[in-house]
């Protein structure tokens, strides 16, 4: 019994010793998901500091974005079983952060964050203390087929700046004109719904954690503009994400509006290259606060704790380097929000798709000019119960206030109020 007392012990104190070594053997582990899209950005990364440290070790593991939050979740706090670098989604850092404080570095005042896009930063932000380092950009854009418009008698000027108002006169003209639906989405998602939401700087909660749906005007008014569209047909709902694609592929809408990740898609269709300009989103009419700007997606860097976090926070020093977001963007069209990034000369150049215009530094300013949103750790459980809501209202009927009312109680009880 000694012995095997012994050995354990030993073996014990190796894995201790292993994990102390890990975390300060000059090695950075990093997980993330996407080969083309994240992990081709760390990638890139990698090795512009291996230019200036050769001597370093950085490792990127591929974890699908469900599998890391489930091993946060798993780790109860146990850091010795994470990497130094993670990648979380915008909408769940506060969640994350809020539910597993001792996890997630405290970055404040460690890294500078003064050129990047203050809505961006938002997310990561939590009492005041700054846990993310942010990467790709969700801004949204109005993307619109040109031949469509020119057919109906407008150009994308008709288009920029204005208010929802306008966009649905635009829009009754153009379906009359040329048979075609404005917009399309996945119904039951609220994509559009909370990107005009937060163009005003609303959001589901109140800044004391509090859900605010059944009192919120702005999303009341967006309800109001959201079912107009899809009961005039100027927006298309569909069931499927492919579906939703396939609106544009097809050519069945005029335009899309989501996040600047769809971009990708456009630019994956070369008999539509030279067909699309870009533009802001339309703004609300009545609400307080109101622009032209929004966000949709998007993800930040989180350095844990217990970990070498000087030597993260040095590495993670590219993310603020112009010509790493130059270097990114052919590869993996992952847009900015670090601002001094749009005199890069990959967002200064024209795109063949836009009729040359410099589309991603139009979308780094934009981004600048986002509105930021109060996420907090029930975001997609009010997300969802709102999702509910808007289906009872177009495809029942419902009630507004009613079903704004019962989605608030059903988030409520889920807080445990």
């Amino acid at each position: 019994m000694k012995k095997l007392v012994s050995l354990l012990l030993a073996i014990a104190m190796t894995f201790t010793f292993c994990g102390a070594l890990a975390e300060e053997d000059g090695k950075i582990t990093i997980w993330t998901w996407d080969p083309t899209f994240n992990i081709k950005a760390m990638e890139i990364a990698r090795d512009m500091y291996l230019e200036e440290h050769p001597d370093a070790q950085i490792e990127i593991v591929e974890r699908l974005s469900e599998d890391i939050e489930t091993a946060v979740i798993a780790s109860n706090g146990d850091t010795s079983t994470l990497p130094d670098i993670l990648l979380v989604q915008d909408n769940s850092f506060q969640k994350f952060v809020t539910n597993y404080p001792e996890v997630y570095a405290d970055l404040t005042g460690k890294y500078d964050l003064t050129d990047f896009a203050p809505g961006k930063v938002a997310y990561s932000t939590i009492d005041g203390k700054n846990y993310g380092i942010p990467f790709d950009a969700g801004t949204v854009t109005a993307t619109y087929r040109v031949d469509y418009l020119e057919e109906a008698g407008y150009t994308v000027e008709d288009l920029t700046d204005i208010d929802w108002n306008r966009f649905l006169e635009i829009g009754r003209d153009v379906k009359e004109k040329t048979g075609r639906a404005m917009l399309s989405g996945q119904a039951g998602a609220v994509d559009m719904v909370m990107i005009m939401l937060q163009s005003c700087g609303s959001s589901l909660f109140n800044e004391d954690g509090s859900v605010n749906l059944k009192d919120n005007a702005a999303l009341k008014e967006v309800i109001s503009i959201y079912k107009t569209m899809v009961d005039e047909g100027i927006f298309i709902e569909v069931n499927t994400w492919d579906e939703y694609i396939g609106t544009i592929s097809n050519q069945t809408v005029v335009s899309t509006m989501t996040g600047c990740w769809i971009l990708s898609t456009i630019m994956s269709l070369p008999e539509q290259k030279g067909l699309w300009a870009l533009t802001n989103i339309p703004k609300l009419p009545n609400a307080e606060g109101a622009t032209n700007y929004s966000n949709n997606g998007g993800s930040s860097w989180a350095i844990i704790n217990g970990k070498d976090i000087d030597l993260a926070l040095d590495f993670m020093q590219i993310y603020r380097n112009v010509d790493f977001y130059s270097a990114i963007l052919p590869e993996t069209s992952a847009i900015a929000t670090y601002t001094p990034a749009k005199d890069g000369p990959a967002y200064t150049a024209g795109s063949d798709y836009f009729n040359g215009e410099p589309i991603f530094a139009t979308i780094l300013e934009y981004g600048a000019q986002t509105p930021s949103n109060i996420t907090g750790a029930y975001y997609y459980d009010a997300r969802d119960a709102l999702g509910t809501a808007i289906t009872n209202i177009i495809l029942q009927g419902g009630d507004v206030d009613t079903e704004l009312a019962t989605a608030e109680d059903t988030v409520n009880f889920t807080m445990g109020f």
